[in-house]
């Protein structure tokens, strides 16, 4: 499943999925400005326009904490870090657009 969000500056949405959030990107058409990337098993797709409510990605990471408090240092709006009965811990981060993407960590796997 892919998760679509709209951005209103491509460049800037890929270079911030890329480079802050750590998503690798696989495609991108340029002509019809949207691109595709990855993180794990979590695809999204960037695309040219107003942004607008919709779906949200859920991204496993190792340590969520940790992961908030490195989007904090660099200026990404994080939101309050819950934790689920011990079974796993979530944040929420908002893109340069306002579009979320869910952090999840994993407590009862080793």
């Amino acid at each position: 499943m892919t998760v679509w969000y709209r951005v209103r500056d491509l460049d800037a949405g890929r270079a911030f999925y890329r480079e802050t959030v750590g998503f690798a990107e696989t495609y991108v058409d340029w002509q019809s400005r949207w691109a595709r990337l990855k993180h794990g098993e979590m695809e999204i797709a960037l695309a040219e326009g107003e942004p607008e409510d919709g779906g949200v990605a859920h991204v496993e990471v190792e340590d969520v904490k940790a992961e908030a408090d490195r989007l904090r240092s660099v200026g990404v709006e994080v939101g309050t870090v819950l934790e689920l009965h011990g079974h796993v811990r979530l944040v929420d981060v908002f893109d340069p657009d306002g579009n979320r993407v869910q952090l999840a960590q994993d407590l009862v796997s080793p």
